[in-house]
């Protein structure tokens, strides 16, 4: 009888032990105590709910910490754009002028053009009629105190000088300047005012009949820099360009199209944009343009992007211009700028591009932003800056010109002439480390401040060209002044380098005395790209 009273009792057990365990979640829920909480916050059945500012409105009020909501905003923003598309963007107020202000073609500051060495703001050059130059700041001066506070040796940055610089024209900012062969330090107090930023970095003739033109992005006064450069080389005899768009980023659709249409007939398109809100709209060329008979050639690379295809696509499709180089960048998305009451904005993608035949430029984004940006890696590891052989594109892809040339979507420009990337060094740890550590660039402007004398006997760039030598003085000099930045010494691989290595110090020097039409020839003269574009410009019809 005992044990049978023993095994009921265990027999009830389980079932008791369920009864106050429920009984223990329901007393908990009556006394507000559950493990995660929860609120009726959300309006969810009335007119006035909004989910985004509700939610920013809970953590706000509710998060354990103290929360800043604009940045939450900014965030929210950032990363709901980021979703749609790589080039859909939102701009804080803060950045939005610094944003606008290459497209713009001008900045408001001081006018010089600078660069941190030794801790140090070294002024290169006092930009010409800006108000450095006026006030008679001169290339080689160093800026050592800005409005009294100490600036040298205090590991600035170049975000914050150009804070300190720039400012509102006419405002005035007081330097101390450091000159070479001046005892004491020089003061200068400088009104800020309107400084130009240009877009075409060089122009020079080639020959008796080419021209070269360097564009770096598409600004507001793009254009008329072309022009002006343009008409300067035509009274030098220019028939035919070479128009270099390798690492120019974009910029204005305007100044394409004005471009595009000096080399294109009467209302040939230009390109055209279509987007779901947005009926597609051609962009045609008006009138005469100044080269509608001119050969010309186009330089890209995987950095040229955006305009700067706009630009190469219309030449090609039209068969008015050779193609040299590797495939752009394949940026192809049209973006309007919508400036928002906080002074903050909004960059939408709202069409895409199409060049004449029909191409879109934009190259695939479906497997997300971060496979996008690493894309230009990725052809480099399947070898596509190497050969032409391994880039592959369905014919579905594949257009006509009127000429009967065959031309190639599905992300960026094809280039007509494939030219793989230099390679020199690439394995070279000497060549990196100075590259990396800014070693030629520096030695190139202690090289001039302390021989200023005998660069102002050079009467000419050409008279630089022709008879400045980086001979042996000149290298050693160089190489010593590698070592003190702590690169390590490697005789086989100086040797390996030491041609490129030379040119690169001529054009930098040249650089310095002459600005950008003293640095490109020199560099050009061993840059593969741009020799097979002088082999292709001057080859016969047919050859």
């Amino acid at each position: 009888m005992e044990n049978e009273k023993t095994f009921k009792k265990w027999y009830y057990m389980p079932f008791l032990f369920a009864i106050v365990l429920a009984g223990g979640i329901y007393l908990g829920n009556l006394l507000h105590v559950p493990f995660i909480q929860e609120r009726s916050f959300f309006s969810a059945n009335t007119n006035q709910f909004n989910k985004f500012s509700d939610v920013l409105t809970y953590i706000q009020q509710e998060y354990v910490d103290t929360v800043d909501r604009n940045q939450l905003v900014n965030v929210s923003i950032e990363k709901m754009l980021q979703s749609l598309d790589p080039h859909s963007a939102y701009i804080p107020a803060e950045d939005l002028k610094s944003a606008n202000e290459p497209l713009e073609g001008n900045f408001e500051g001081i006018g010089v053009e600078f660069h941190l060495q030794n801790d140090t703001i070294m002024v290169v050059s006092a930009i010409s009629g800006g108000p450095s130059e006026s006030v008679g700041i001169k290339a080689g001066d160093r800026i050592v105190m800005v409005d009294d506070t100490v600036v040298a040796g205090v590991n600035i940055s170049n975000s914050e000088v150009m804070q300190k610089l720039r400012g509102p024209g006419g405002t005035k900012v007081k330097v101390k300047i450091l000159r070479r062969s001046v005892s004491q330090l020089l003061d200068f107090t400088i009104t800020r005012g309107k400084i130009p930023i240009y877009s075409l970095d060089a122009s020079f003739m080639v020959n008796d009949s080419t021209g070269y033109f360097k564009i770096s992005r598409f600004a507001a006064t793009t254009y008329d820099e072309f022009m002006q450069a343009s008409i300067a080389m035509k009274k030098k005899g220019m028939k035919q360009l070479i128009i270099d768009f390798r690492g120019n980023p974009g910029g204005y659709l305007d100044a394409a199209t004005k471009l595009a249409d000096e080399f294109l007939g009467n209302k040939k398109t230009v390109v055209y944009t279509e987007g779901k809100a947005r009926p597609r709209t051609n962009y045609e060329a008006t009138g005469v343009g100044e080269f509608e008979n001119a050969k010309v050639v186009i330089l890209i690379d995987e950095g040229s992007a955006s305009a700067s295809e706009i630009v190469a696509g219309a030449l090609q499709d039209w068969d008015r211009a050779t193609i040299v180089g590797r495939r752009s960048f394949g940026k192809g998305l049209v973006q309007e700028q919508t400036v928002l009451p906080d002074g903050s904005a909004l960059r939408l993608t709202i069409a895409r591009y199409y060049t004449p035949t029909g191409r879109s430029i934009q190259k695939p984004y479906k497997d997300g932003y971060d496979e996008y940006n690493n894309e230009l890696n990725s052809r480099f590891d399947h070898n596509e800056l190497l050969t032409a052989d391994s880039i592959h594109f369905p014919d579905s892809l594949k257009f006509k010109t009127p000429g009967g040339k065959f031309v190639y979507g599905g992300g960026g420009i094809m280039p007509d002439v494939f030219v793989p990337i230099d390679t020199t060094g690439r394995n070279n740890e000497f060549l990196i480390e100075v590259i990396n550590k800014s070693v030629i660039s520096e030695f190139a402007f202690d090289y001039v401040d302390v021989n200023r004398a005998r660069m102002k006997s050079y009467k000419s760039f050409t008279d630089f060209k022709n008879n400045f030598q980086v001979d042996k003085i000149v290298f050693d000099s160089f190489i010593k002044a590698a070592l003190a930045k702590d690169v390590k010494k490697n005789d086989k691989e100086i040797s390996e380098t030491e041609a490129y290595l030379k040119n690169q110090i001529k054009a930098f020097i040249g650089r310095q005395v002459f600005k950008n039409e003293g640095f490109y020839p020199i560099l050009l003269g061993v840059d593969k790209t741009f020799l097979k574009a002088i082999e292709v410009i001057n080859a016969k019809p047919g050859s």
